[in-house]
């Protein structure tokens, strides 16, 4: 049954669902600041009084330290971390898968977690507020109020997963950039090797020389060459590049580069079949990429070139047949 926008009824539902996902949104920012966390204070109070008493106890040291990457030493925000605590987003389980998907996309540290989750949180609760004045307001003023209330849930599930899907097209074009450069640093880490260069040398120079080609690859493989430096096992550092990437042919290089570390076996060789695989694995994707040129040039020829070419062929002979001349 249709309702009738100019019902007194009607403008106070809209008022109340209105200031209902007004209030839900503003009471879900500033749940950090209306609950006080004690414990989380008393730990910050004691963190820090202990930093300074071992401060105070510890000789100088002429070493100097090593500052973290802005990308690693970025805090989060306030307002995104006090929702996540509050609300307990992030869940030991998920917060692991949650992280390697970000990893993938270059996103470390805590920062991105947090915002993220907390950007799910946040689009869940305001996008149904927006579908349901667009749809009450502008789109269909007529329409019942369960289809509306239908309309709202369904903008709260798209709310949902909308940073997912952003992460995810930011994942894919990450991929392309590796996939295409990943060929050239083999070749440049199979000259590094040859010339007498470690794997850490190696590797380091490759970033420096593939930073102008892909910039994601290169700082790959620098946080590669970082992690090569200062983890005892650097088996755990190879398989970090492919968990942080994700891509087939990297992980491929990788299980070489383990194998070649424990059983010693020649890292020229095996970076030269590898080598040839990527450059030929990316021959074979342009030449499908271009065998799939025709078909998806069906549809926009049919539609918009033979149109114009009839009108050209034809119009000449339906004037000659009108006796125009």
């Amino acid at each position: 049954m249709p309702i009738d926008l100019t019902s007194t009824q009607l403008q106070q539902l809209i008022i109340a669902l209105s200031a209902m996902s007004t209030f839900g949104f503003i009471l879900c920012v500033a749940w950090p600041w209306i609950v006080r966390d004690r414990v989380s204070e008393r730990l910050k109070f004691a963190g820090n009084h202990r930093s300074v008493v071992r401060r105070s106890t510890q000789p100088m040291r002429g070493v100097k330290t090593v500052t973290r990457s802005k990308l690693f030493a970025k805090e989060p925000n306030r307002i995104f971390a006090g929702i996540v605590h509050k609300l307990r987003l992030a869940r030991p389980g998920e917060e692991g898968e949650t992280s390697k998907f970000l990893r993938m996309a270059g996103m470390r540290g805590r920062a991105p977690l947090v915002t993220y989750l907390a950007s799910r949180m946040i689009a869940a609760v305001v996008m149904p507020g927006v579908t349901f004045a667009y749809v009450t307001l502008v789109l269909r003023p007529d329409l019942p109020t369960v289809t509306v209330a239908v309309m709202a849930c369904v903008g709260a599930v798209i709310g949902f997963y909308l940073p997912k899907l952003y992460v995810g097209n930011l994942i894919a074009k990450r991929h392309s950039s590796l996939r295409r450069s990943w060929p050239d640093a083999l070749d440049l880490l199979l000259i590094c090797v040859e010339s007498g260069m470690s794997s850490e040398a190696a590797f380091r120079k490759v970033a420096e020389e593939i930073g102008s080609q892909s910039k994601e690859l290169a700082d790959e493989m620098s946080l590669t060459t970082a992690e090569l430096a200062y983890l005892s096992d650097r088996r755990q550092a190879y398989e970090n590049l492919g968990s942080r990437t994700g891509l087939d042919s990297i992980k491929a290089a990788v299980l070489g580069l383990i194998q070649s570390e424990k059983y010693g076996t020649s890292l020229g060789q095996m970076l030269r079949v590898l080598a040839k695989e990527s450059r030929d694995f990316r021959m074979a994707a342009a030449e499908k990429k271009a065998a799939s040129l025709p078909p998806k040039l069906t549809v926009p020829m049919i539609l918009f070139f033979l149109p114009v070419l009839f009108a050209v062929i034809a119009t000449p002979a339906v004037l000659q047949a009108l006796g125009v001349s």
